[in-house]
């Protein structure tokens, strides 16, 4: 027996060929969007969000690496990029975790700021072996461009060389010659002052003493009276944060620089701390920064519209992650696999670096060589509008306060 279709099956079927042809068409569109749309490029500021150096960089950090990705466009060689955000806790084994999971599942190609000398140094080997891309714009330790040098890794942060061989020198030259230390009881304290140490006896000058003082240590009565017993002429403090505000305010309170002692903070951004205590308590201070929101034109442009977005205007640190971002995707625009941290870092160290106006150059090692800035902290008579807290003493050429490449570097054994 013949069966033949009904009418209706006859009818529909035009119909529903129609249907399945546009879904088809659909499901093809689908894939095509999905082609012609990579997956977007994550750069993660690791940092601290909530502790002693949050105000450093914490969420202004954020910031500024989002401000230097939308100043670029928004993305780079076809792809968008994003920026994601941690806090490390100051714990190596949480900062190595983070950065472990962002190379790993998150898509994460780089990783910026890392106060905290001892997260970064775990990092740095993290990030070594993910084979992507670390840029340091807080951690001052010297050893990340020295025995734990990466192929993967860039300091761009103001290291205790540098802090050693900025304002130290300079003081010492005035007369400045015998020196007391306070010094925060970490790797960050410990190295800081070994670097300036071995400047002041370099030059003639002594130390009569030294005292730690633990993190987030809020009373610094005891160190100052030891330190101000000790007749030093110069009080360098060997710490961060918010223990670096607390122990300019006190010693300012215990009247310090007013029997002749002066106060040297030895890091690597004072600008919070100084906007925070006031100039009343914090003239006269000097020290050496990478960046200063007035220094010229283009710093005073970025960090305008900073303020307008973070209700502050940047640190050192959050200006330099600004610079280091803008590098970064730079060395991207050059074709460069982002995922091949080795080859981006060595795209970085071709193109020359812009430093706010200034000229920055990476080098073998991993440290970003560029000028940098002895200020003084003004009186609140000598400030004029807003925000206007430093004078600048001396432009501090590169060639002074860098570190000259060491073979405890494997890099620089290998060249």
């Amino acid at each position: 027996m013949k069966t033949h279709a009904s009418a209706s099956s006859v009818i529909h079927a035009p119909r529903r060929l129609a249907m399945r042809a546009a879904v088809a068409a659909g499901l093809l569109l689908s894939f095509g969007c999905m082609a012609q749309s990579p997956a977007p490029i994550k750069i993660g500021v690791l940092n601290d969000q909530s502790g002693i150096a949050a105000s450093l960089s914490g969420q202004g950090s954020v910031v500024a690496a989002r401000m230097a990705v939308e100043d670029f466009g928004g993305s780079v060689a076809g792809r968008k990029v994003e920026v994601v955000y941690a806090d490390h806790q100051y714990k190596p084994d949480v900062g190595s975790a983070i950065v472990r999971r962002w190379f790993d599942t998150e898509g994460v190609t780089a990783v910026v700021d890392v106060p905290s000398s001892a997260v970064a140094l775990a990092v740095q080997e993290v990030t070594r072996q993910a084979n992507r891309v670390a840029l340091f714009t807080s951690p001052a330790a010297s050893q990340l461009t020295g025995k734990a040098c990466s192929p993967n890794g860039i300091q761009w942060a103001q290291d205790t060389y540098g802090m050693a061989n900025g304002a130290p020198p300079e003081l010492l030259k005035t007369g400045n010659d015998s020196w007391y230390f306070i010094t925060i009881d970490y790797a960050y304290g410990t190295a800081t002052e070994k670097d300036a140490r071995d400047v002041i006896e370099a030059h003639h000058g002594k130390v009569v003493g030294s005292v730690k003082h633990a993190a987030n240590a809020g009373d610094f009565s005891s160190q100052l009276l030891q330190a101000q017993a000790s007749k030093a002429k110069v009080i360098a403090l060997a710490t961060a944060g918010d223990d670096m505000s607390n122990l300019v305010k006190q010693a300012a309170e215990f009247g310090i620089s007013g029997h002749g002692q002066t106060i040297a903070p030895l890091t690597t951004a004072m600008f919070n701390a100084v906007h925070g205590l006031g100039l009343k308590s914090a003239s006269g201070l000097v020290f050496t920064e990478s960046f200063y929101w007035d220094r010229n034109d283009k710093s005073r442009q970025f960090s305008k519209r900073f303020l307008a977005r973070h209700g502050t205007m940047p640190s050192a640190i959050q200006g330099d992650t600004y610079s280091a971002v803008t590098h970064y995707l730079k060395a991207l625009a050059t074709g460069v696999n982002p995922m091949d941290g080795i080859a981006v870092v060595k795209a970085m160290r071709d193109i020359p670096g812009d430093d706010f106006g200034s000229p920055a150059k990476v080098r073998v090692d991993g440290r970003v060589e560029r000028d940098l800035y002895m200020f003084k902290v003004k009186t609140p008579e000598q400030s004029k509008y807003a925000w206007d807290y430093y004078t600048l003493q001396k432009t501090l050429p590169a060639a002074s306060v860098t570190r000259a490449p060491t073979t405890e570097c494997s890099l620089v054994k290998a060249l």
